[in-house]
């Protein structure tokens, strides 16, 4: 822990460190460091495989940003199935932020769609705030193109929460769903099947990206 912790304050960036703590604010000040992104996957891949990276994934919790993000992308890079997902599983309840859970994306899991499906159903319905959006991230990630099935937006709909952070994972599904499938997602929109706080911001989301054409984005503005 201590040689991590010193390469990664080798790595600071003060005037980032201040940049990312505002992105962050459910993560104090004293617990940032200030490495970019780059830099930290780069020392993930250096890293992977060792007994260091080893030693690093038992020591849980962490007390740094920079920590939990070299844990995520350290994790990204494990080719094995099984020791991946236990991984995931136990480093899921740390997560206090939605920037560590939105940039884990394990490889692996896109070779292994029916047990990433269940997984992410069995996170949607944890009470953890980031690994409920973590599940809900899989679900976007994996199942919007060849594998997508009218049972992933139901099932992200029926997600009903107060807290900010998974509503915003929600509309942000429905937002890239409407890019991708936008005849299928359409109806929860129009029949305004989402709570009014979603329903509003997946539209607000959908009518900023380009991948809408100009024809849906004025539909949608109909339906604010």
């Amino acid at each position: 822990m201590e040689e991590i912790r010193a390469r990664l304050f080798a790595l600071q960036d003060e005037k980032y460190r201040d940049f990312q703590g505002n992105l962050t604010p459910t993560v104090g000040s004293e617990q940032m460091i200030g490495v970019r992104t780059p830099l930290l996957r780069g020392l993930a891949k250096e890293l992977a495989g060792t007994q260091t990276a080893a030693a690093f994934l038992n020591e849980l919790p962490h007390a740094y940003f920079e920590e939990n993000q070299l844990h995520a992308f350290l994790i990204e890079r494990i080719r094995d199935l099984d020791t991946c997902l236990a991984e995931t599983e136990r480093f899921l309840p740390y997560i206090d932020n939605w920037a560590t859970g939105d940039q884990m994306n394990p490889k692996v899991f896109a070779k292994h769609k029916d047990v990433l499906e269940e997984r992410a159903f069995a996170w949607m319905d944890s009470t953890h705030t980031y690994t409920i959006r973590y599940g809900i991230r899989m679900l976007m990630a994996h199942f919007l193109d060849a594998d997508f099935d009218i049972r992933y937006p139901e099932r992200v709909a029926n997600i009903h929460s107060e807290e900010y952070y998974v509503q915003m994972m929600v509309a942000w599904y429905f937002a890239t769903a409407l890019a991708k499938q936008y005849d299928a997602i359409l109806p929860f929109l129009s029949e305004r099947r989402l709570d009014a706080w979603v329903h509003k911001k997946s539209i607000q989301k959908a009518v900023e990206s380009y991948r809408i054409t100009d024809e849906q984005k004025a539909f949608l503005k109909s339906l604010r």
